[in-house]
């Protein structure tokens, strides 16, 4: 009885400083993101924790990059990029389960500039004047960049705005935060980066003519992942009426008709 009583204890000490044995471990999950979601993602993803116990990490950056982050490192969860041009590269190189892409919201092109509007920017014409500052996202690892040299190409501005492009931001993020910061004029971006700091961003719409296609942002469960059912319950949330209503919230469009 005495070497019964022993052994229990000894079981007690090994417990104690791991916390209770019976106490599950907290699932997790890691998202590979383009920033042009970045504020409704965290948002939801504080929202799948306190329902589901499942917390949710991300590494943000620009679509592209992140992109290449995942096949380097062979990890992740789930992928979203902030169009779908890399989701198809992602597709192509194996990155993720094809018949797991779903479309989470669409995101409307269109000219941010500083509040106020001080240099009058209203048209894409406008952005070829003399003197105007222009950014965009870095084309090659960005998808806001990429759709921005599109629209310029299909507008045939690209080599009019072009001399006017000071500065290539490597993420959505800092594409919205060029004009926060009143380091350019104007940006082609995303409408939802008003919604992102509307004390210093506002937005001038393009012309439906004026845009050669419509942009989404896709979700997809990666290769790599080690908690397939997670992943496609944190999917799940952001199609939901609550998912929903937060990326509306951030100003993100939820269905193509809207």
């Amino acid at each position: 009885m005495k070497r019964l009583h022993i052994l229990i204890l000894a079981a007690l000490v090994i417990c104690l400083p791991f916390g209770a044995c019976s106490k599950e471990e907290q699932k997790t999950i890691t998202v590979f993101a383009g920033a042009a979601s970045k504020p409704a993602l965290e948002e939801a993803a504080q929202a799948f924790e306190s329902e589901t116990g499942t917390k949710v990490y991300f590494n943000f950056g620009g679509s592209g990059t992140v992109l290449s982050q995942m096949k380097l490192a062979k990890s992740g969860d789930l992928y979203i990029p902030g169009s779908p041009d890399y989701m198809v590269t992602a597709e192509r190189d194996g990155v993720v389960e094809s018949e797991s892409i779903k479309i989470i919201a669409y995101l409307i092109p269109a000219i941010l500039v500083q509040e106020g509007n001080p240099k009058n920017i209203q048209a894409l014409s406008d952005l070829a004047k003399p003197g105007i500052k222009v950014g965009i996202g870095n084309p090659e690892a960005v998808c806001v960049g990429l759709y921005a040299i599109g629209i310029l190409d299909h507008n045939n501005l690209l080599t009019d705005v072009g001399r006017n492009i000071v500065t290539q931001a490597e993420s959505c993020e800092k594409t919205a935060t060029l004009l926060s910061l009143k380091s350019v004029d104007a940006v082609l971006g995303w409408h939802v980066f008003h919604n992102w700091d509307p004390d210093n961003i506002d937005v001038v719409y393009l012309k439906p003519e004026q845009l050669p296609r419509i942009a989404y942002i896709p979700a997809a469960i990666s290769t790599f992942t080690k908690d397939r059912d997670s992943a496609q319950e944190y999917i799940e949330f952001l199609l939901s009426k609550q998912g929903q209503e937060i990326f509306q919230k951030w100003g993100y469009i939820a269905t193509e008709s809207e």
